[in-house]
């Protein structure tokens, strides 16, 4: 139950205007509690070195993995990097509003 760091001998490069988001996978997490730690990792447009995955069971029981093991999952999707970032007193409104984490919006 303690992280580990998982190589898995891949390598890309991600083009200019996209981020590489590593991902758990959800039938890993649901039947054995795996899941990537600092989910998601990132891999940006710069990085060329392996894509090692941080790892963590959140069960007692021990889990190996096995080369070739599908342990995550790798999502690239362009990045907004033209923002304007403003400081405000307030916020406007929404529909949600301050409705706290987990929210169903009910």
């Amino acid at each position: 139950m303690e992280p580990v760091a998982i190589p898995t001998g891949i390598a890309v490069a991600i083009p200019t205007g996209y981020v590489g988001l590593v991902c758990p996978r959800s039938g890993l997490a649901l039947a054995q509690g795996i899941t990537v730690l600092n989910a998601p990792g990132i891999v940006d447009t710069e990085y060329r070195g392996e894509i090692v995955v941080v790892l963590y069971r959140t069960l007692p029981a021990p889990y190996t993995v096995q080369r070739g093991d599908r342990i995550a999952q790798l999502l690239v999707v362009p990045v907004v990097a033209d923002l304007d970032l403003v400081i405000s007193a307030s916020l406007p409104t929404s529909r949600r509003g301050q409705s706290g984490f987990g929210s169903t919006g009910r």
